[in-house]
């Protein structure tokens, strides 16, 4: 069997968690598995978190997935219904509700006009503070309020924001987005959400009563520059795994891989490593990008493959055939490895596919 795996470590995840809740200790918290949290199993990461209040997830389906797998913590939807027999199933699941547009307003307040059942919803009412995405404007925001304050088939209605630039400490625009979000709250009977996991870890003032972790949750640092998630006690969630298939020396001056694209600059080792990018492994990697065997750093050379890549050995003679190789995590940051790939670390962890074996592990 291939032993390429992707190592969860739910007890990291955990940890993380309890790390970011000191940071607003009166914070309450959606703990954001979407994308199959972020690609480290949401049904997993919810049963082990089973505790927590709140999940949110991105789309209905994520949703239903979590109820199916018996979890009966509050869930929310943080694109909202995307039509009328979402509302209905958010309806039949317990399911709370972003409403971030006039057209999923106007479902809700056709549903209640001629809604015979009991269920109530739950609504967060989305402003948009200047991220430009999804949500309602200032001059907009207090009568789409009054209108489901009024509605019948609407139990509480919480107030949330998204923030565009809080990784960068230096830009105004945070402020300006809170400043935004204050003057148009203040006088509403809600409770507010406004921080994801930059403005938990670098700006206080925008915890408010709802808190809403992602990235880091999952070890990786979601501020700017060159920071890990080590900066902020955070723990890897995801270790990426595999072996060394084959080694062969390789003289001075021999290209190695697809394109003849790298050339040994001395006599060597090369290290075949099982895992490409049709496991997840970023093709476009830069060369000298490090791996770890047995505790040291190796580089990545030549191309990356669908289902190989090839390591530079040196002349060290102590790894042999079978040697595990970590792609990224315990010990190896995957905010480096995904900078080295000039893309987030998001990207890479929800990138895994399913091919890779998982594993999760509570200890």
């Amino acid at each position: 069997m291939r032993s390429t795996k992707a190592i969860i470590s739910l007890a990291a995840i955990k940890h993380n968690l309890t790390v970011l809740k000191s940071l607003a200790p009166s914070s309450k918290v959606v703990v954001v598995i979407k994308a199959n949290a972020y690609g480290h199993g949401a049904v997993e990461v919810a049963r082990y978190l089973k505790d927590e209040v709140c999940f949110g997830v991105a789309i209905i389906d994520e949703a239903l997935e979590l109820r199916k797998a018996g979890i009966d913590a509050s869930i929310l939807v943080l694109e909202g219904a995307l039509g009328s027999d979402e509302l209905d199933l958010a309806l039949d699941n317990d399911l709370e509700l972003v409403v971030q547009n006039s057209q999923q307003l106007q479902k809700i307040l056709d549903k209640a006009a001629d809604y015979s059942g009991n269920k109530k919803l739950n609504v967060w009412l989305k402003f948009n503070s200047g991220m430009n995405r999804l949500g309602f404007a200032s001059s907009d925001y207090l009568s789409i309020y009054q209108q489901l304050a009024e509605c019948s088939l609407v139990a509480k209605i919480t107030a949330i924001s998204h923030l565009a630039c809080a990784d960068n400490i230096n830009d105004p625009t945070t402020q300006a987005q809170l400043d935004q979000f204050k003057l148009v709250t203040k006088d509403l009977p809600v409770e507010k959400s406004f921080a994801n996991s930059a403005g938990i870890i670098a700006w206080p003032e925008v915890h408010f009563d709802w808190i809403r972790p992602g990235l880091a949750l999952y070890g990786c640092s979601p501020m700017a520059g060159n920071m890990t998630g080590e900066s902020h006690n955070l723990k890897p969630a995801m270790t990426l795994v595999s072996k060394l298939i084959s080694i062969r020396k390789v003289s001075k001056g021999v290209a190695v891989g697809y394109s003849c694209g790298w050339v040994a600059e001395r006599d060597t080792r090369i290290g075949v490593v099982a895992i490409g990018y049709a496991d997840g492994y970023p093709r476009h990697i830069s060369q000298g990008s490090p791996v770890l065997i047995n505790g040291k750093r190796y580089s990545v050379v030549g191309s990356v493959c669908m289902d190989m890549l090839t390591v530079d050995l040196g002349v060290d003679d102590t790894i042999e055939l079978d040697d595990k190789v970590i792609l990224w995590g315990e010990g190896l940051p995957l905010d480096e490895v995904a900078k080295n790939a000039n893309t987030i670390p998001h990207t890479l962890m929800c990138a895994v596919t399913s091919r890779v074996k998982y594993e999760w592990l509570d200890d």
